[in-house]
């Protein structure tokens, strides 16, 4: 069998990134590769039904797999409608009906964050906050103490400055989860989107409380809290984006 008959019989076999790679081997490689019959059998493996028809829809199959074979990149956000000077957070926290945390924290205080972790905190907690990932943090000052056994609940409000108006990010939930290994408890909700976003559901804002040990055996030390939508958004300009949609009252 010639040479070039042994790739034609070998590429129809191949998958689409096996077949790309074959022609970047050499240029008569890359002349047979291009026969669109190829990527005419690549494409039938993920899309037969498209194969039914007699010709592609695209110019050609070549050009249909270029364009679909995986996930397109995200696309930059346009910068947001809104900044964290324009908001400020009204946390609060209960220990059954006894509030335990009380603060109207501006916007700028929750986007700097807990910039460097109290001495005595955990390495696996420490690692967390000095990681890479995106989160909102606040240093509680003076600390408070809460027993484990407690049923501990949170709201988070977010009002806006240039609107004067107000959005739930989580309305009453419990801390039903505490991880000791990692010296966080969390509560989340599911936020509210305006109607303007009919087809925007599911997504969650997360709060934890971030504690070292007592001393005391059975209750934790509070010395910050933490929240994120790493649900949907993990940049500042993200959710940032994400609270710009939020139904503001």
């Amino acid at each position: 069998m010639a040479y070039e008959e042994v790739l034609k019989a070998v590429f129809p076999l191949l998958e689409g990134a096996d077949l790309a790679s074959c022609m970047l081997v050499c240029k008569q490689w890359r002349d047979i590769a291009q026969d669109d019959y190829f990527w005419k059998c690549v494409c039938a493996k993920r899309w037969p039904s498209i194969c039914k028809r007699p010709s592609p829809p695209t110019v050609t199959y070549y050009k249909l797999y270029q364009t679909f074979y995986k996930r397109q990149h995200c696309r930059a956000l346009p910068p947001p409608r809104l900044s964290f000077n324009d908001l400020e957070f009204y946390i609060d926290i209960w220990t059954g009906e006894r509030s335990i945390f009380s603060e109207v924290v501006p916007g700028p205080v929750l986007q700097t964050g807990i910039v460097v972790p109290p001495p005595g905190i955990c390495d696996m907690l420490r690692f967390h906050l000095e990681g890479p990932e995106y989160k909102m943090t606040l240093l509680v000052e003076p600390r408070f103490t809460v027993p484990l056994m407690a049923t501990v609940s949170v709201s988070v409000l977010v009002g806006r400055k240039d609107s004067k108006k107000v959005a739930c990010i989580i309305n009453k939930s419990m801390f039903d989860y505490i991880d000791r290994t990692a010296y966080r408890a969390l509560a989340f909700d599911y936020l509210d989107f305006s109607p303007i976003y009919p087809f925007i559901s599911g997504i969650r804002a997360w709060i934890s409380l971030l504690f070292m040990e007592d001393g005391n055996e059975g209750v934790i030390n509070v010395f910050g809290l933490e929240m994120d939508f790493c649900d949907a958004a993990n940049s500042e300009p993200e959710v940032l984006w994400l609270l710009d949609m939020l139904d503001w009252k």
